[in-house]
């Protein structure tokens, strides 16, 4: 499909600015409980702090940052279904003690996959029927909003499109669609909520928030809003930042007249929504480790994700350095209860030699191993993620090293969670233009250390190797060792 074509039938983008936003973000005085099912949603923002333990306590400390967003790092898309569920309720219901704690007034938002992977509709029906529960703000619409343009996901009348080579491509005919445990049929976002709701909703029963709608101001789109009742499912074209912003001002306005959403979202909605600005990609002299002296090991570059792009990414890291060592978990061997053990000490033994001479790669073996039960391909993965953190968390303790990559989203999560043992942390912002997150570890074994949050279904082939680079810049030009703007103060102790 040609997207220039394609957008011909619709009006002109209007431009939005970000301080606009931002402005009546500030009147309402709401702050944005982002529950991301992997990391990777912290990519298109900056200077917001991100929790991976949710204790009462740990809100708090959050909110009491003054940001207008918290991002609460869920991993629920590698959970079963009841897990994910439980999850979800722990969240919300202590983010509103937290709230009342503070008085302050929050909304919720269920950050999804751009791809349409992940726990829908059971992460928002489980929220707003918490909400519910607890005497929250019920949702009267969830707004479907997955467009990540910076990956070249956009949404163009009603229907979900990855970008391939110039051309958009309907979703639903990417390996993403074909994903174990989150697979669908359906391109058009009104089919694919009737197809993930088991006909709960119908397709002629989701309002479409088109840009016909979008373009014409934020008075037109809440109008369209005003009618949502019942937890009404409204998927939103976006083909631009600027599209998000008008949405946004167009919530802003139907919020002010009482209507209450929750928010379906891929990774720049929070960014649009509350008036942030695009950052610029990090500069080399920018990646410091905050707060401690550098470690003269090299850094830990750990792969995790399956997709074809990330198996491109790696082969091409390898292309540009031949001689950076390379440490490959087996799956097989991993998920063999007699041979696990031992193959993960000489991984441990492998990754220690190489950090202390420089750079290595830690990657899980390319072959996809999964079964047809969907549940089963889950518990692999989980099983695989754990091995990889037994051996990071090996490095941290013997060799910590002066910078941590981790790709894949469940696998980035895992490894701040389990292998670095982070559980606040502050995003500092992206380290390609729109895309891959950097964030700075704040208190416990990992403190300062840059961690590097990369999607598996992100960037070009190259992408992987230029994020290295920029490292390689650094250590050669020195260091910028000026704490971010939103640092905020040490955590307490985990539990």
């Amino acid at each position: 499909m040609d997207e220039t074509r394609l957008l011909e039938q619709y009006p002109a983008p209007v431009h939005v600015d970000a301080a606009e936003v931002a402005d009546r973000v500030r009147e309402s005085g709401v702050t944005l409980i982002v529950l991301d099912d992997d990391p990777t949603g912290t990519q298109s923002v900056a200077d917001l702090p991100v929790l991976t333990r949710w204790d009462q306590d740990d809100l708090v400390w959050a909110l009491e940052q003054g940001r207008d967003a918290v991002y609460v790092l869920t991993n629920t898309r590698s959970l079963d279904a009841d897990s994910a569920a439980a999850r979800n309720r722990e969240i919300v219901t202590a983010a509103l003690a937290a709230a009342e704690r503070l008085e302050r007034r929050v909304a919720f938002v269920s950050r999804g996959d751009s791809t349409l992977r992940g726990h829908y509709p059971l992460e928002t029906d489980v929220i707003a029927a918490t909400l519910e529960e607890l005497g929250g703000p019920v949702p009267d619409g969830i707004l479907i909003v997955p467009a990540f343009p910076d990956a070249g996901r956009v949404t163009i009348g009603g229907i979900h499109y990855y970008r391939q080579n110039g051309e958009l491509v309907p979703v639903a005919e990417t390996e993403f669609a074909k994903d174990a445990t989150f697979g669908f049929r359906s391109s058009a976002l009104p089919e694919w909520v009737e197809e993930k709701t088991k006909g709960r909703w119908a397709a002629a029963d989701v309002t479409v928030l088109s840009l016909d709608i979008i373009r014409s101001g934020p008075e037109a789109v809440a109008a369209v809003l005003q009618d949502a009742r019942g937890g009404q499912p409204i998927v939103v074209d976006v083909v631009i930042e600027d599209d998000i912003r008008i949405v946004a001002l167009g919530l802003e306005l139907a919020e002010a007249d009482g209507k209450q959403f929750l928010y379906r979202v891929g990774p720049p909605f929070v960014r649009a929504r509350i008036g942030q600005e695009i950052a610029s990609p990090l500069e080399p002299a920018q990646l410091a480790r905050v707060g401690a002296d550098a470690s003269a090991a090299g850094g830990l570059i750990v792969v995790g994700s399956h997709v074809d792009l990330t198996t491109r990414q790696l082969a091409a890291l390898h292309r540009e350095h031949p001689d950076l060592p390379a440490v490959e978990l087996s799956v097989s061997a991993i998920i063999d209860a007699d041979r696990r053990d031992a193959h993960l000490d000489d991984a441990k033994a492998r990754v220690i030699e190489a950090l202390a001479t420089g750079d290595v790669i830690l990657h899980t073996s390319r072959e996809l191993v999964k079964t047809d039960d969907a549940d089963a391909s889950l518990a692999i993965s989980r099983n695989v993620s754990a091995a990889v953190c037994e051996v990071v968390a090996h490095a941290l303790r013997e060799t910590p090293p002066s910078f941590v990559i981790a790709k894949g989203g469940i696998t980035s999560s895992d490894v701040a969670t389990n292998g670095l043992e982070i559980r606040h942390a502050v995003v500092r912002g992206p380290m390609l233009p729109g895309i891959v997150s950097l964030w700075q570890a704040v208190g416990g074994p990992a403190d300062g250390i840059p961690y590097v949050v990369f999607a598996g279904n992100v960037g070009d082939e190259d992408s992987l190797a230029r994020v290295v680079e920029k490292f390689h810049a650094s250590a050669e030009t020195g260091v910028d060792q000026t704490p971010p703007a939103a640092a905020p103060a040490s955590a307490p102790a985990s539990s």
